[in-house]
């Protein structure tokens, strides 16, 4: 039986939708055979945000480990870049969005629309809107809001959905996708 969190993802769900990757995604996981035997494999996040201008390439998992520092990097990447707080994502958000783009088969890096949000900004964001959880994983750096260009929100929904793994809402209007490691769900926004 494969060990789940208290959020319900198991590490073989994920792992799972990084095996099913590795075939259609060859530049970023370049040997399927040996992904299935947890050697020679990788795991790479692609971002921008249009708030700060910064733009991410990263490797952040290699061999079965996470690099330290290449998680920092996306730790501060994704921070709110409001109050330019650092949270420490929660990895399987990251696996997650990692997954979602391989199984989209795309270059084109993430637009991230929001990572970490302070309490503060959370409390902002909902004054102003009412699809703002009060108790948003968004403030445990458990989800992300991204977009891409090239892809419909639907598109990248079934992507995020295939992994299993957690929340994704579908924000048509807003033109986002909502994904996290939390309870697995969807919504429409």
């Amino acid at each position: 039986m494969a060990k789940t969190t208290g959020t319900g993802i198991s590490r073989r769900s994920l792992l799972g939708v990084f095996a099913a990757t590795a075939v259609a995604a060859a530049p970023t996981f370049s040997n399927a055979a040996g992904f299935l035997r947890g050697g020679g494999d990788i795991r790479r996040i692609r971002m921008y945000s249009g708030r700060t201008g910064e733009r991410l390439d990263m490797v952040y998992w290699i061999d079965g480990q996470y690099i330290k520092d290449a998680v920092k990097e996306v730790n501060h990447f994704m921070r709110d870049w409001r109050t330019d707080q650092v949270k420490e994502m929660d990895l399987r958000t990251i696996d997650i969005m990692a997954a979602s783009h391989n199984l989209l088969d795309v270059n084109e890096p993430y637009m991230l629309l929001s990572g970490y949000r302070s309490p503060k900004t959370n409390a902002m964001l909902r004054s102003r809107s009412r699809g703002v959880a009060k108790n948003s994983l968004h403030m445990r750096g458990q989800a992300a809001d991204l977009r891409l260009a090239s892809r419909s929100v639907s598109q990248m929904a079934k992507a995020a959905e295939a992994c299993h793994a957690g929340g994704v809402g579908k924000y048509q209007r807003s033109n986002f996708v909502h994904m996290d490691c939390g309870v697995v769900r969807t919504w429409r926004g």
